[in-house]
Formats: structure tokens, sequence, C-alpha cells
């Protein structure tokens, strides 16, 4: 499935693709007891990019995603969001403006899904912009346009266990891309998936992330999924080792 040529629509709610950085984390440091999760990592990703982040487990790759997503605050070092309205000092905000912005700047996709088990498939996309205050009539018709562009007409009243893993995995981007966020992280989101299935949810993601002028950062292990990226950046024991457009890794 390539969700850019088969839908036949565009994607909802566009994002502004100007030049520069959207967001970057400078001289990371987290630590975990004796263990160092990050020793010092410098990361800018820019406005429309698609980074993979990979490494052997352990290297600190998720650490890293967690502290540039506001889930974790390092011991050291900034994150910054550039936004339309400015530099948002990510590392800075106490828990709740962390979480605040997780649910209105950021959205995420995880492997398994992490669906609501109760909700239906609307209900589950609708649910951020409903906690943001939007109307639910207007909330669960968003939701309701994301699924279908993104090929789940027809199945927007079925609960999870009614999905395929595939199907699932299409939900949790449509919620991801709900409010508009401009950037997307995604933690190994093709990681329980078979491969052909890996292929259309990645398809699925790029399209709704990258291609409406959006940015991606995406933790995994699997080199084609990476290879589908703008960039790979390699980590090992905490610090970053490789940083490369997938063009240079393929040569």
């Amino acid at each position: 499935m390539d969700a850019t040529t088969t839908r036949g629509a565009t994607p909802p709610q566009q994002i502004a693709d100007p030049a520069g950085t959207v967001l970057a984390g400078h001289g990371l440091t987290k630590t975990y007891g004796p263990t160092v999760a990050l020793a010092g990592v410098d990361l800018a990703v820019r406005r429309g990019e698609s980074v993979a982040v990979m490494g052997t487990s352990g290297s600190g790759k998720t650490t890293l995603l967690h502290c540039l997503a506001g889930i974790l605050t390092p011991d050291s070092g900034s994150v910054a969001l550039y936004d339309d309205g400015g530099a948002v000092a990510v590392h800075a905000r106490s828990a709740g403006g962390r979480a605040e912005l997780r649910r209105s700047r950021y959205g995420f996709v995880f492997q398994q899904g992490l669906l609501l088990p109760e909700l239906t498939a609307a209900e589950n996309v609708a649910l951020p912009l409903m906690l943001g205050g939007v109307d639910r009539r207007e909330a669960q018709a968003q939701a309701v346009r994301w699924l279908e562009w993104l090929g789940l007409a027809g199945m927007t009243d079925r609960r999870p266990s009614q999905l395929s893993g595939g199907q699932q995995q299409r939900v949790a981007v449509a919620r991801a891309q709900v409010v508009g966020p401009p950037v997307v992280f995604a933690d190994e989101p093709t990681g329980a998936l078979d491969s052909a299935t890996s292929e259309e949810t990645m398809s699925a993601l790029l399209a709704a992330t990258t291609g409406r002028g959006g940015t991606l950062v995406l933790v995994t292990h699997d080199e084609s999924v990476a290879a589908r990226c703008h960039r790979v950046v390699r980590l090992h024991d905490g610090q970053i080792v490789h940083d490369a457009t997938t063009g240079e890794v393929a040569r």
C-alpha cells in the first residue's frame, strides 16, 4: 500500500514546510545508576525530515527518543522544539507542561499501537482532540476523515480486537496525526508486523508525516524500515557514531 498514491485524496491538515530545524537536542546526558544511556548527544532534525534512530539494545536510542519527546528529562543538556510560536524549551518544562506538549504538539506511534480496547477506531483517534477541548461531534468527524484517508473506510466503528495488526497501527497513525503535530515519534512501529504489513504501515506513516510536511523521528531495528527514511542515525554506548542520509548509508 502506498498511501500517497492509492487513497485518491490529499491528507488533512497540511503543515507548511519552511526550511530550518524543528527539533534539536544538545549535550544530552542520561544515566540510570552506573549505566550511561546518553553521553552528550547532539541531534538536530529539520522540518519535513524522517530520521531513523538505530543501535543495539542498550545503545540509548529509546532514551534519546524519550528525551526529545519530553517523556524523560535529560540529566543535562537541552531540547528545543521550534514551532510557529517560537522556541519551546522542552527539557525545562514541568511534568504537566511536558504532558500538555505531548498531547498538543507531538504525535506518537508505538510498537503495539496502545489503543484503548473499549473504544472504537474513531473514538481512539478522536480522543486527543476531545482532551484538547474539541467538540465530540467535530472530533469524531476529523477522526473518520483520517481513518478513511488511511484506508479504513467502513472500519471506523470497529474496536481494536476486530482489526488486524496492520489496521490497528493505521489507527495509531491517525491518532498521532489528528491534532496536526509538527513532529511524530515512532518507537518500533513495525516491530510486531510481518514484512508485507510492515511495508504497508511504513507507507502510511511516511505519507501521513513527511508526506504532509511534518517530521518523523523513528526508532527501529529493521534496516529496510530505516532505508525508507531520509536519514539514519546510529548510536553506540550512548553516543552517535554515524549520521548520514540513506543514500550515503547505501553506498
